[in-house]
């Protein structure tokens, strides 16, 4: 048995090949998602995963504005933010979001499925969330990426 062919492989920074995906996210459901989002930006889709390397893609999310909730997590479910002020927790629902900021909506959920590190700070500046069917990234090429699939 030749045991030279049993080392691991601990990709490095400089070795990790990046892919740009783009995801439509019309009726895509949040959570469903952002944890096949979450998976991409932290490049366990790939067999060179290390845990402590940026070995993920980067992912375009176009119409944000188009996602759906299950059951009344619509009206129900609320977002807390907090100004640093007594008193001042604020709450809103996803409805009042996507009237102002539907990439909010994307962007939290992802980021609150990556690690609370500086490495899911890194990870989390590779998903790019817009409004509507445009985006400035036609130059990288981007992959279409079909989620309603396979979840």
């Amino acid at each position: 048995m030749d045991t030279l062919s049993f080392r691991t492989v601990s990709t490095r920074k400089e070795d990790v090949q990046r892919e740009w995906f783009i995801i439509d996210a019309t009726n895509l459901v949040v959570g469903r998602g952002a944890s096949r989002m979450a998976h991409i930006l932290r490049g366990k889709h790939k067999p060179s995963f290390t845990a402590h390397t940026d070995c993920g893609d980067n992912i375009i999310v176009i119409n944000a504005e188009k996602v759906r909730f299950t059951g009344k997590k619509m009206d129900q479910k609320e977002y807390l933010t907090y100004t640093g002020y007594p008193g001042g927790q604020r709450q809103r629902t996803p409805r009042q979001h996507l009237a102002k900021n539907p990439a909010y909506i994307i962007e939290s959920a992802v980021r609150g499925m990556l690690p609370k590190t500086k490495l899911g700070r890194a990870m989390f500046k590779k998903l790019f969330v817009y409004t509507g069917a445009e985006h400035p990234h036609q130059a990288q090429k981007p992959t279409v990426l079909d989620l309603t699939d396979q979840l």
